[in-house]
């Protein structure tokens, strides 16, 4: 069996396509087409501890990455309103300062981490507690914003959530 040897800065491809795959004097290989319609294919695998994963991440060391696996950034006043999120379909308002994030997606089972912290108004210092209410569930946490001086329930202008899993 012979090598196919590509001269530096080379390309192979097709009638259509004839820099398909581009190959620098480097080594480095450029595709101008997606993989598999879009997605990387089932050939191609990947973890979170690959060094080319934590350059893109800019993380370093050895200690493995997890992923925020939901998000969300919403105004607690009145009807709840999401400001940004992901992987959250809504804000249901249980109450004065209670709220459940419902997920998009739902995670794998309910052991997951989530935090929050909760903020009275945008130009003040007013902080408050979030705190989870409840047991999680795979679907939805849920979460009481609470004034730290006197621990009572409070609707909240900026409310975040993040969940680890």
């Amino acid at each position: 069996m012979s090598n196919l040897v590509i001269p530096d800065g080379g390309n192979i491809g097709s009638a259509s396509d004839t820099d398909a795959i581009a190959i620098s004097s480097g080594g480095n290989v450029t595709l101008s087409q997606t993989l598999d319609g879009g997605a990387i294919g089932s050939a191609v695998t990947m973890s979170a501890n690959q060094a080319c994963v934590k350059t893109a991440l800019n993380a370093s060391g050895s200690a493995p990455i997890y992923a925020c696996r939901a998000w969300v950034n919403f105004n607690g006043t009145g009807t709840p309103a999401t400001r940004s999120s992901g992987n959250v379909s809504s804000i249901t308002d249980n109450g004065t300062g209670d709220y459940t994030v419902n997920f998009t997606t739902a995670m794998p089972d309910a052991n997951y981490s989530a935090v929050g912290v909760c903020k009275q108004n945008e130009t003040g210092n007013s902080w408050r507690v979030a705190t989870p209410a409840f047991a999680n569930s795979d679907s939805s946490c849920r979460w009481v914003c609470i004034l730290s001086v006197d621990g009572t329930a409070e609707d909240m202008t900026s409310v975040y959530v993040a969940v680890f899993r």
